[in-house]
């Protein structure tokens, strides 16, 4: 695998929360007892799925290799067998390279950045 970032995405609720807590919670990655990351080649879809309809959803970008020095990401196979980067650590607001708000397509879908 050679991307050199890992994105974390959040409805406008979980955003609200990440910023007061410093971290994100969302109810998935508690129920799961990781936090749930994405690929680049990832995101698009986990978007479609997940954040359809969605408004200010937030795209916060992070290091891989900053995430990989920690020792809690562990890669996990999930939706059709592809492996996805989980986070068995709290994930610091703070440490995003990039955050994004983004726009909804016509389609209800978030539309990714240009310069991502």
């Amino acid at each position: 695998m050679t991307d050199t970032h890992i994105y974390k995405i959040l409805s406008a609720e979980d955003w609200s929360r990440a910023e007061a807590d410093g971290h994100p919670s969302t109810p998935l990655d508690l129920g799961d007892g990781y936090v749930h990351l994405s690929t680049r080649a990832q995101v698009g879809q986990t978007l479609a799925l997940h954040y359809k309809a969605a408004q200010s959803v937030r795209l916060l970008e992070y290091s891989r290799a900053d995430l990989e020095q920690t020792g809690a990401l562990k890669w996990e196979p999930s939706r059709g067998g592809d492996l996805f980067p989980h986070l068995y650590a709290p994930l610091p607001v703070a440490k995003a390279a990039r955050i994004w708000t983004l726009k909804t397509g016509t389609d209800g879908v978030p539309i990714l950045p240009e310069d991502l």
